[in-house]
Protein backbone atom coordinates (compact mmCIF):
# COMPACT_ATOMS: atom_id res chain seq x y z
CA UNK A 1 0.00 0.00 0.00
CA UNK A 2 1.31 3.45 -0.90
CA UNK A 3 1.78 5.84 2.02
CA UNK A 4 -0.04 9.08 1.24
CA UNK A 5 0.85 10.74 4.52
CA UNK A 6 2.93 13.43 2.84
CA UNK A 7 0.10 14.51 0.52
CA UNK A 8 -1.91 17.61 1.28
CA UNK A 9 -5.69 17.40 1.51
CA UNK A 10 -5.95 19.24 -1.82
CA UNK A 11 -3.57 16.75 -3.45
CA UNK A 12 -5.56 13.77 -2.15
CA UNK A 13 -8.79 15.30 -3.45
CA UNK A 14 -7.23 15.88 -6.87
CA UNK A 15 -6.06 12.26 -7.03
CA UNK A 16 -9.44 10.88 -5.96
CA UNK A 17 -11.40 13.13 -8.32
CA UNK A 18 -9.09 12.11 -11.18
CA UNK A 19 -9.55 8.40 -10.44
CA UNK A 20 -5.88 7.81 -9.65
CA UNK A 21 -6.64 7.08 -6.00
CA UNK A 22 -9.80 5.87 -4.30
CA UNK A 23 -11.24 7.22 -1.09
CA UNK A 24 -11.17 3.65 0.22
CA UNK A 25 -7.41 3.48 -0.35
CA UNK A 26 -6.82 6.88 1.25
CA UNK A 27 -8.85 5.96 4.34
CA UNK A 28 -7.19 2.56 4.73
CA UNK A 29 -3.79 4.21 4.39
CA UNK A 30 -4.62 6.79 7.07
CA UNK A 31 -5.85 4.12 9.48
CA UNK A 32 -2.63 2.17 8.90
CA UNK A 33 -0.56 5.28 9.69
CA UNK A 34 -2.53 5.87 12.87
CA UNK A 35 -2.03 2.25 13.96
CA UNK A 36 1.71 2.63 13.28
CA UNK A 37 2.36 6.10 14.71
CA UNK A 38 -0.24 6.82 17.38
CA UNK A 39 1.17 4.39 19.93
CA UNK A 40 3.83 6.93 20.75
CA UNK A 41 1.64 10.05 20.58
CA UNK A 42 -1.91 9.18 21.75
CA UNK A 43 -3.72 11.60 19.46
CA UNK A 44 -6.78 9.38 18.95
CA UNK A 45 -9.28 8.10 21.49
CA UNK A 46 -11.25 5.93 19.02
CA UNK A 47 -10.92 4.70 15.45
CA UNK A 48 -13.85 4.17 13.08
CA UNK A 49 -12.73 1.70 10.39
CA UNK A 50 -16.23 0.47 9.55
CA UNK A 51 -17.74 3.94 9.33
CA UNK A 52 -14.72 5.17 7.37
CA UNK A 53 -15.17 2.37 4.82
CA UNK A 54 -18.84 3.30 4.41
CA UNK A 55 -18.10 7.00 3.92
CA UNK A 56 -15.25 6.19 1.53
CA UNK A 57 -17.49 3.94 -0.55
CA UNK A 58 -20.03 6.76 -0.80
CA UNK A 59 -17.33 9.18 -1.99
CA UNK A 60 -16.02 6.73 -4.58
CA UNK A 61 -19.56 6.17 -5.84
CA UNK A 62 -20.17 9.92 -6.21
CA UNK A 63 -16.88 10.37 -8.06
CA UNK A 64 -17.78 7.57 -10.48
CA UNK A 65 -21.10 9.34 -11.08
CA UNK A 66 -19.19 12.41 -12.22
CA UNK A 67 -19.28 14.57 -9.08
CA UNK A 68 -16.17 16.57 -8.21
CA UNK A 69 -15.89 17.02 -4.46
CA UNK A 70 -13.58 19.67 -3.01
CA UNK A 71 -12.29 17.32 -0.30
CA UNK A 72 -12.86 14.00 -2.04
CA UNK A 73 -11.48 11.12 0.00
CA UNK A 74 -9.58 13.29 2.49
CA UNK A 75 -9.09 11.41 5.81
CA UNK A 76 -10.37 13.55 8.68
CA UNK A 77 -9.63 13.48 12.39
CA UNK A 78 -12.68 14.56 14.40
CA UNK A 79 -12.39 16.37 17.72
CA UNK A 80 -13.68 13.99 20.36
CA UNK A 81 -16.17 16.44 21.87
CA UNK A 82 -17.86 16.87 18.48
CA UNK A 83 -18.23 13.51 16.79
CA UNK A 84 -19.15 12.80 13.17
CA UNK A 85 -22.67 14.23 13.46
CA UNK A 86 -21.71 17.80 14.41
CA UNK A 87 -22.49 20.69 12.05
CA UNK A 88 -18.83 20.98 11.13
CA UNK A 89 -18.30 17.26 10.53
CA UNK A 90 -21.48 16.95 8.46
CA UNK A 91 -20.41 19.82 6.17
CA UNK A 92 -16.97 18.30 5.68
CA UNK A 93 -18.36 14.83 5.01
CA UNK A 94 -20.68 16.35 2.40
CA UNK A 95 -17.58 17.87 0.75
CA UNK A 96 -15.98 14.42 0.53
CA UNK A 97 -14.04 14.01 3.79
CA UNK A 98 -13.83 10.56 5.34
CA UNK A 99 -13.82 10.67 9.18
CA UNK A 100 -11.42 8.04 10.51
CA UNK A 101 -11.49 8.56 14.28
CA UNK A 102 -12.00 10.75 17.34
CA UNK A 103 -9.13 12.88 18.62
CA UNK A 104 -8.26 13.61 22.23
CA UNK A 105 -9.43 16.53 24.34
CA UNK A 106 -8.71 17.41 27.99
CA UNK A 107 -9.95 15.12 30.70
CA UNK A 108 -11.46 16.13 34.05
CA UNK A 109 -9.61 17.37 37.08
CA UNK A 110 -7.58 20.36 35.85
CA UNK A 111 -8.31 24.04 35.61
CA UNK A 112 -6.30 24.27 32.39
CA UNK A 113 -7.46 22.95 29.03
CA UNK A 114 -4.14 22.81 27.18
CA UNK A 115 -3.76 19.01 27.13
CA UNK A 116 -5.36 15.83 25.86
CA UNK A 117 -6.48 12.65 27.64
CA UNK A 118 -6.80 9.08 26.37
CA UNK A 119 -7.25 5.74 28.09
CA UNK A 120 -3.56 5.10 27.25
CA UNK A 121 -2.32 8.25 28.99
CA UNK A 122 -1.93 11.91 28.11
CA UNK A 123 -1.46 13.06 24.53
CA UNK A 124 2.17 13.86 23.74
CA UNK A 125 3.60 16.76 21.76
CA UNK A 126 5.14 15.41 18.53
CA UNK A 127 8.12 17.76 18.91
CA UNK A 128 9.02 16.52 22.38
CA UNK A 129 7.05 14.02 24.49
CA UNK A 130 7.87 15.98 27.64
CA UNK A 131 5.58 18.78 26.48
CA UNK A 132 1.85 19.15 26.25
CA UNK A 133 0.46 19.62 22.71
CA UNK A 134 -1.90 22.37 23.87
CA UNK A 135 -5.66 22.16 23.74
CA UNK A 136 -8.42 21.72 23.87
CA UNK A 137 -8.10 20.45 20.27
CA UNK A 138 -5.05 18.52 21.41
CA UNK A 139 -5.30 15.27 19.47
CA UNK A 140 -6.40 17.05 16.30
CA UNK A 141 -3.24 19.16 16.26
CA UNK A 142 -1.00 16.16 17.00
CA UNK A 143 -2.65 13.98 14.34
CA UNK A 144 -2.11 16.66 11.68
CA UNK A 145 1.43 17.56 12.78
CA UNK A 146 2.50 13.91 12.77
CA UNK A 147 1.04 13.29 9.30
CA UNK A 148 -1.58 10.77 10.43
CA UNK A 149 -4.29 12.84 8.72
CA UNK A 150 -4.01 16.00 6.59
CA UNK A 151 -6.97 17.72 8.27
CA UNK A 152 -8.70 17.59 11.63
CA UNK A 153 -11.60 19.45 13.17
CA UNK A 154 -11.21 21.81 16.07
CA UNK A 155 -13.26 24.28 18.03
CA UNK A 156 -11.96 27.47 19.59
CA UNK A 157 -13.63 29.15 22.56
CA UNK A 158 -10.53 30.88 23.94
CA UNK A 159 -7.70 29.64 21.74
CA UNK A 160 -8.42 25.92 21.59
CA UNK A 161 -7.53 25.66 17.88
CA UNK A 162 -4.78 28.28 17.77
CA UNK A 163 -2.82 27.21 20.88
CA UNK A 164 -2.33 23.53 19.93
CA UNK A 165 -1.56 24.66 16.39
CA UNK A 166 1.23 26.86 17.73
CA UNK A 167 2.68 24.21 20.04
CA UNK A 168 2.53 21.43 17.42
CA UNK A 169 3.74 23.55 14.50
CA UNK A 170 0.66 23.54 12.25
CA UNK A 171 -1.96 26.03 11.04
CA UNK A 172 -5.01 26.68 13.22
CA UNK A 173 -7.81 29.04 12.17
CA UNK A 174 -10.63 30.56 14.21
CA UNK A 175 -13.16 32.05 11.76
CA UNK A 176 -15.21 35.17 12.36
CA UNK A 177 -17.81 34.63 15.07
CA UNK A 178 -21.19 33.97 13.47
CA UNK A 179 -19.78 32.59 10.23
CA UNK A 180 -20.75 29.14 11.50
CA UNK A 181 -23.02 28.25 14.43
CA UNK A 182 -21.28 28.68 17.78
CA UNK A 183 -20.86 25.61 19.95
CA UNK A 184 -21.72 27.40 23.20
CA UNK A 185 -24.52 29.66 24.41
CA UNK A 186 -22.13 32.59 24.82
CA UNK A 187 -21.28 32.54 21.12
CA UNK A 188 -17.54 32.29 21.76
CA UNK A 189 -16.74 28.72 20.67
CA UNK A 190 -16.18 28.62 16.90
CA UNK A 191 -15.43 25.62 14.68
CA UNK A 192 -12.21 25.70 12.70
CA UNK A 193 -9.50 23.62 11.04
CA UNK A 194 -6.14 22.21 12.01
CA UNK A 195 -4.05 21.81 8.84
CA UNK A 196 -0.48 21.65 7.58
CA UNK A 197 -1.14 23.78 4.49
CA UNK A 198 -2.94 27.08 3.98
CA UNK A 199 -4.69 25.82 0.86
CA UNK A 200 -6.14 22.90 2.82
CA UNK A 201 -7.43 25.23 5.53
CA UNK A 202 -8.99 27.49 2.88
CA UNK A 203 -10.85 24.65 1.16
CA UNK A 204 -11.96 23.36 4.56
CA UNK A 205 -13.33 26.80 5.44
CA UNK A 206 -15.22 27.03 2.15
CA UNK A 207 -16.74 23.59 2.71
CA UNK A 208 -17.75 24.63 6.21
CA UNK A 209 -19.20 28.04 5.36
CA UNK A 210 -20.10 28.02 1.66
CA UNK A 211 -17.71 30.94 1.04
CA UNK A 212 -15.06 31.33 -1.67
CA UNK A 213 -12.08 31.89 0.58
CA UNK A 214 -9.80 29.51 -1.30
CA UNK A 215 -9.75 31.44 -4.56
CA UNK A 216 -9.16 34.75 -2.77
CA UNK A 217 -6.66 33.48 -0.20
CA UNK A 218 -4.53 31.60 -2.66
CA UNK A 219 -4.19 34.48 -5.10
CA UNK A 220 -1.22 36.67 -4.25
CA UNK A 221 -2.41 39.95 -2.69
CA UNK A 222 -2.04 43.11 -4.73
CA UNK A 223 -0.01 44.74 -1.97
CA UNK A 224 1.66 43.79 1.31
CA UNK A 225 -0.85 43.69 4.15
CA UNK A 226 -0.32 46.50 6.65
CA UNK A 227 0.40 44.87 10.00
CA UNK A 228 0.67 46.13 13.57
CA UNK A 229 2.80 44.19 16.06
CA UNK A 230 2.19 43.76 19.78
CA UNK A 231 4.04 41.27 21.97
CA UNK A 232 1.52 41.52 24.79
CA UNK A 233 -1.66 43.44 23.74
CA UNK A 234 -0.83 45.82 26.58
CA UNK A 235 -1.32 43.39 29.48
CA UNK A 236 0.09 39.88 28.93
CA UNK A 237 3.35 38.65 30.46
CA UNK A 238 4.91 37.27 27.29
CA UNK A 239 8.23 35.44 27.57
CA UNK A 240 10.88 37.53 25.76
CA UNK A 241 12.26 34.69 23.61
CA UNK A 242 8.72 33.77 22.46
CA UNK A 243 8.07 37.37 21.45
CA UNK A 244 11.43 37.61 19.70
CA UNK A 245 10.87 34.44 17.66
CA UNK A 246 7.38 35.55 16.54
CA UNK A 247 8.53 39.07 15.71
CA UNK A 248 11.52 37.79 13.75
CA UNK A 249 9.22 35.62 11.67
CA UNK A 250 6.89 38.57 11.06
CA UNK A 251 9.93 40.59 9.97
CA UNK A 252 10.83 37.81 7.52
CA UNK A 253 7.29 37.95 6.12
CA UNK A 254 7.69 41.68 5.64
CA UNK A 255 11.02 41.28 3.83
CA UNK A 256 9.38 38.68 1.58
CA UNK A 257 6.66 41.18 0.67
CA UNK A 258 3.69 39.56 2.43
CA UNK A 259 3.24 42.17 5.16
CA UNK A 260 4.21 45.77 5.79
CA UNK A 261 5.01 46.84 9.36
CA UNK A 262 3.01 49.77 10.69
CA UNK A 263 3.68 51.35 14.07
CA UNK A 264 0.27 51.47 15.75
CA UNK A 265 -0.20 51.34 19.53
CA UNK A 266 -2.17 48.28 20.66
CA UNK A 267 -3.57 48.58 24.17
CA UNK A 268 -6.46 46.27 24.93
CA UNK A 269 -8.20 45.73 28.23
CA UNK A 270 -7.51 42.37 29.85
CA UNK A 271 -10.53 40.23 28.86
CA UNK A 272 -10.10 37.54 31.53
CA UNK A 273 -12.97 38.52 33.82
CA UNK A 274 -15.29 39.21 30.89
CA UNK A 275 -14.59 35.83 29.28
CA UNK A 276 -15.07 33.93 32.54
CA UNK A 277 -18.36 35.69 33.16
CA UNK A 278 -19.61 34.96 29.64
CA UNK A 279 -18.73 31.29 29.93
CA UNK A 280 -20.23 30.91 33.39
CA UNK A 281 -16.89 30.40 35.14
CA UNK A 282 -17.44 33.48 37.29
CA UNK A 283 -20.51 35.27 38.69
CA UNK A 284 -22.44 37.04 35.95
CA UNK A 285 -21.75 40.76 35.79
CA UNK A 286 -23.61 42.09 32.78
CA UNK A 287 -22.46 45.66 33.27
CA UNK A 288 -18.78 44.70 33.47
CA UNK A 289 -19.11 42.42 30.44
CA UNK A 290 -20.72 45.21 28.44
CA UNK A 291 -17.97 47.67 29.43
CA UNK A 292 -15.20 45.25 28.48
CA UNK A 293 -16.80 44.37 25.17
CA UNK A 294 -17.24 48.04 24.31
CA UNK A 295 -13.65 48.84 25.28
CA UNK A 296 -12.32 45.95 23.17
CA UNK A 297 -14.42 47.07 20.22
CA UNK A 298 -13.19 50.68 20.45
CA UNK A 299 -9.54 49.68 20.75
CA UNK A 300 -9.68 47.20 17.88
CA UNK A 301 -11.63 49.60 15.67
CA UNK A 302 -8.79 52.10 16.16
CA UNK A 303 -6.17 49.49 15.24
CA UNK A 304 -8.02 48.22 12.15
CA UNK A 305 -8.64 51.75 10.94
CA UNK A 306 -4.87 51.87 10.34
CA UNK A 307 -3.91 48.29 9.43
CA UNK A 308 -5.13 45.09 7.80
CA UNK A 309 -3.67 42.74 10.40
CA UNK A 310 -2.68 42.65 14.06
CA UNK A 311 0.21 40.30 14.94
CA UNK A 312 1.19 38.82 18.30
CA UNK A 313 2.76 35.59 19.48
CA UNK A 314 0.02 32.94 19.71
CA UNK A 315 0.83 32.26 23.35
CA UNK A 316 2.88 34.15 25.92
CA UNK A 317 4.56 30.90 26.92
CA UNK A 318 6.17 27.86 25.35
CA UNK A 319 4.55 24.41 25.54
CA UNK A 320 4.34 23.46 29.21
CA UNK A 321 4.99 20.08 30.73
CA UNK A 322 2.32 17.56 31.60
CA UNK A 323 2.02 19.06 35.10
CA UNK A 324 0.39 22.18 33.65
CA UNK A 325 1.26 25.82 32.96
CA UNK A 326 1.50 27.02 36.55
CA UNK A 327 0.23 30.56 36.92
CA UNK A 328 0.68 31.42 33.21
CA UNK A 329 -2.46 31.97 31.16
CA UNK A 330 -1.73 30.33 27.82
CA UNK A 331 -4.92 31.96 26.44
CA UNK A 332 -3.82 35.51 27.33
CA UNK A 333 -3.22 36.55 23.70
CA UNK A 334 -6.09 34.65 22.05
CA UNK A 335 -9.31 34.89 24.03
CA UNK A 336 -9.94 38.61 23.45
CA UNK A 337 -10.79 37.75 19.84
CA UNK A 338 -13.36 35.14 20.81
CA UNK A 339 -15.12 38.00 22.58
CA UNK A 340 -14.63 40.57 19.81
CA UNK A 341 -15.45 38.10 17.04
CA UNK A 342 -12.44 38.83 14.81
CA UNK A 343 -10.97 35.96 12.77
CA UNK A 344 -7.52 34.82 13.85
CA UNK A 345 -4.93 32.27 12.77
CA UNK A 346 -1.79 30.70 14.20
CA UNK A 347 0.95 29.83 11.74
CA UNK A 348 4.28 28.13 12.55
CA UNK A 349 6.95 30.74 13.31
CA UNK A 350 9.91 28.48 14.05
CA UNK A 351 11.60 27.40 17.27
CA UNK A 352 13.13 29.06 20.31
CA UNK A 353 16.83 28.41 20.97
CA UNK A 354 15.68 25.52 23.18
CA UNK A 355 13.70 23.96 20.32
CA UNK A 356 10.23 24.99 21.52
CA UNK A 357 7.64 25.61 18.78
CA UNK A 358 6.30 29.16 18.49
CA UNK A 359 3.23 30.38 16.64
CA UNK A 360 2.68 33.74 14.97
CA UNK A 361 -0.86 34.88 15.73
CA UNK A 362 -2.55 37.08 13.14
CA UNK A 363 -5.91 38.80 13.58
CA UNK A 364 -7.88 40.38 10.74
CA UNK A 365 -10.98 42.46 10.25
CA UNK A 366 -14.23 40.51 10.54
CA UNK A 367 -14.87 38.44 7.45
CA UNK A 368 -11.27 38.74 6.19
CA UNK A 369 -10.15 35.12 6.64
CA UNK A 370 -8.68 35.36 3.13
CA UNK A 371 -6.08 37.87 4.39
CA UNK A 372 -4.99 35.49 7.15
CA UNK A 373 -4.72 32.51 4.83
CA UNK A 374 -2.88 34.54 2.21
CA UNK A 375 -0.13 35.30 4.72
CA UNK A 376 -0.10 31.66 5.81
CA UNK A 377 0.36 30.67 2.17
CA UNK A 378 3.22 33.15 1.85
CA UNK A 379 4.89 31.60 4.90
CA UNK A 380 4.88 28.23 3.13
CA UNK A 381 5.74 29.60 -0.30
CA UNK A 382 7.44 33.01 -0.18
CA UNK A 383 7.01 33.39 -3.94
CA UNK A 384 3.27 33.70 -3.25
CA UNK A 385 3.76 36.72 -1.02
CA UNK A 386 2.61 39.53 -3.30
CA UNK A 387 1.69 40.10 -6.93
CA UNK A 388 4.68 41.99 -8.33
CA UNK A 389 5.48 43.84 -11.47
CA UNK A 390 8.40 42.71 -13.62
CA UNK A 391 10.83 44.98 -11.82
CA UNK A 392 9.76 44.12 -8.28
CA UNK A 393 11.76 41.51 -6.39
CA UNK A 394 11.20 40.38 -2.80
CA UNK A 395 14.13 40.64 -0.42
CA UNK A 396 15.91 37.32 -0.93
CA UNK A 397 16.98 37.28 2.70
CA UNK A 398 13.34 37.38 3.76
CA UNK A 399 12.28 34.53 1.51
CA UNK A 400 15.22 32.38 2.61
CA UNK A 401 14.52 33.07 6.28
CA UNK A 402 10.87 32.10 5.86
CA UNK A 403 11.88 28.75 4.45
CA UNK A 404 14.29 28.15 7.32
CA UNK A 405 11.66 29.09 9.94
CA UNK A 406 8.78 27.14 8.45
CA UNK A 407 10.74 24.00 7.51
CA UNK A 408 11.53 22.74 11.04
CA UNK A 409 7.83 22.73 11.87
CA UNK A 410 6.91 20.17 9.19
CA UNK A 411 7.32 16.72 10.68
CA UNK A 412 8.47 14.55 7.83
CA UNK A 413 8.31 10.77 7.81
CA UNK A 414 11.80 10.23 9.21
CA UNK A 415 11.08 12.55 12.13
CA UNK A 416 7.78 10.81 12.87
CA UNK A 417 9.50 7.44 12.81
CA UNK A 418 12.11 8.52 15.35
CA UNK A 419 9.47 10.04 17.61
CA UNK A 420 7.21 7.04 17.63
CA UNK A 421 10.15 4.68 18.15
CA UNK A 422 11.34 6.55 21.23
Amino acid sequence: MRDHGELSACAIAREVNAGRLTAREAAADALARIARDDTGLRAFTALWPREAAEHAAAVDRRVREGHRLPLAGVPLGVKGTEGPDSFQSARLIAAGCVPVGATSTPGPGTRWQTWGATDRGVTLNPHDPRWSPGGSSAGSAVAVAAGMVPLATGSDGAGSVRIPAAWCGVIGLKPTNGLVPARDRAGLNIAGPLARHAADAAVYLDALTGTTTASRALAAPARPLRTAWSPDLGFAATRPDIAERARTFLHDLSRAGATEPVDVPVLLVDPAACWRSLRGHAPADAERVARTRAALARALDRVFAEVDLLATPTTPNAPHGHDGPGDTLSVALTWAFNISGHPAISIPAGLTPDGEPVGLHLVARRGREADLLSVAAAAENPGHAVARGAGDVADARGTAALGQSFAPMVLRAATRKSLTAS
